[in-house]
């Protein structure tokens, strides 16, 4: 079968395509890959706790042992942003990470990290894709693997970006989600004094029967725990923990966008302005901070590799998208949904006040954003034509607004003003369009989704 990386490696069913057969194969291309740049490289493994994924993070080590590689493999279930530093810490030409991130449980998969610590560029999977199809079977591996424990030293750099003292005020509920990040958020609390209650800690391959993705519909029990007024706040990382969430006081669930204009705000208040990079789906309050303060608002394509690749050859205090990642100078360009969580708490602690209450401020200085994210599901028919419409007619108007600009960066953008804004992307794998929306009110919100659905004819 053809073997193919998306934005963030590649992802498949259990049983059906990702198999330990498979999963050799792409070891091996990616050891024949790292081979042709470098002698005798140092190539990290590591793994979530996916099912059976001690396995398959062993037999793709022994390959690339195999192959000529030196390997270290993690100890135990890591979370992607921790290998990630461990890249950069160890010096090591790349790294195979085991996880399918947020994705359902009957999904997994492999992300290769090349040597600068961040998502695979598009070129990089491009010739690890021709590496594997050039490949057939590959024989069960024999022998031993070194392993080693990554995990301090990543808590050691959190220090350096993390203000622990001023997280101590508070009182956090965490919600691991049965990911890996259940030993890590909790345990780093505590050892910086900091009072905490946690749930889902145990490793569960299901994910407790729900998707291992943070958001609302899936914390009820973080929501619960925050709604009663027992903690100051809570959070939550995803499957491999390189995405966030977070839930405020009375239970709000604070979105992605949200979360991302916090922490820009944050930072440009305690360290000076600078620059922040965002994809094209995210919010553009972030250009209107950017723009008050004289810097710049960086748009990227959909993907953290976009964003991974503007951190390390640009300066900017902030890279983010809405789908839930976020890094910051100082760290690895890749998300991390630890550090995220930390630095709301950080922030939270810094206004004590509810981070409602600091978006209202935000709002009263900036200008008010609220977006939304339909996801569309049409046939592969249906979603090629609407797609292929967009992309062939010139937009004038939509509903009663004129149309400012259009950015074909990654989709089609349709800009009425700098806070009005409509996006459609079309799903690379399935039959869905997803329509990301953006406007100044949550009554104007309401009428350009309205606009959109007849503007689209869906």
């Amino acid at each position: 079968m053809q073997i193919r990386f998306g934005t963030d490696g590649w992802r498949a069913i259990l049983c059906e395509e990702f198999t330990l057969p498979n999963s050799r194969r792409v070891a091996k291309g990616i050891a024949r890959y790292v081979l042709k740049k470098t002698e005798n490289p140092l190539i990290l493994v590591a793994y979530d706790g996916r099912f059976m994924n001690e396995r398959f993070a062993r037999e793709a080590a022994l390959v690339l042992q195999n192959e000529g590689a030196r390997v270290l493999m993690t100890e135990k279930d890591t979370a992607t942003p921790v290998i990630a530093f461990a890249v950069k810490e160890h010096r090591a030409d790349g790294a195979l990470m085991f996880t399918a991130s947020h994705n359902p449980p009957e999904y997994n998969g492999i992300k290769f990290i090349p040597d600068y610590a961040g998502p695979a560029s598009l070129d990089i999977t491009e010739a690890i894709e021709k590496e594997i199809a050039q490949i057939g079977d590959v024989a069960v591996p024999e022998g031993n693997v070194e392993t080693f424990n990554p995990d301090r030293e990543y808590e050691e750099h959190l220090k350096t970006l993390v203000n622990f003292d001023r997280i101590r005020s508070l009182k956090i509920a965490y919600d691991a989600m049965h990911g890996a990040g259940r030993t890590y958020i909790g345990r780093i609390l505590r050892d910086n004094g900091v009072e905490v209650f946690e749930f889902n800690t145990n490793r569960d391959p299901l994910f407790g029967g729900r998707p291992p993705e943070p958001i609302s519909a899936n914390m009820s029990e973080l929501v619960e725990s925050v709604k009663n007024g027992n903690v100051d706040l809570g959070l939550a990382t995803d499957g491999d923990a390189d995405r966030f969430g977070v839930i405020d006081t009375g239970g709000r669930y604070i979105t992605a966008n949200e979360v991302l204009v916090l922490i820009y705000n944050y930072l440009i208040e305690t360290k000076g302005p600078k620059s922040v990079a965002r994809t094209v789906a995210t919010t553009h309050l972030l250009d209107a901070i950017a723009k008050a303060h004289n810097v710049k608002s960086i748009e990227t394509p959909v993907g953290f590799k976009h964003i991974g690749q503007v951190m390390r050859e640009q300066d900017v205090v902030l890279g983010g998208e809405e789908s839930g990642g976020l890094s910051i100078t100082g760290h690895i360009p890749e998300k991390d949904g630890i550090l995220a969580d930390l630095l709301i708490a950080e922030l939270r602690a810094y206004y004590n006040k509810p981070l409602v209450d600091v978006l209202d401020e935000i709002f009263f200085k900036y200008g008010k954003y609220v977006n939304k994210r339909l996801d569309l599901r049409l046939s592969n028919e249906k979603k090629v034509a609407t797609m292929n419409w967009l992309k062939e007619t010139e937009h004038t108007k939509v509903g009663p607004w004129k149309v400012e600009k259009v950015n074909k960066t990654d989709g089609v953008k349709i800009i009425l003003r700098p806070d009005l804004w409509i996006l459609a992307r079309a799903s690379g794998t399935e039959p869905l369009v997803r329509v990301y929306l953006e406007a100044s009110s949550d009554k104007e919100l309401l009428q350009l989704e309205k606009e959109a659905k007849t503007y689209l004819g869906l």
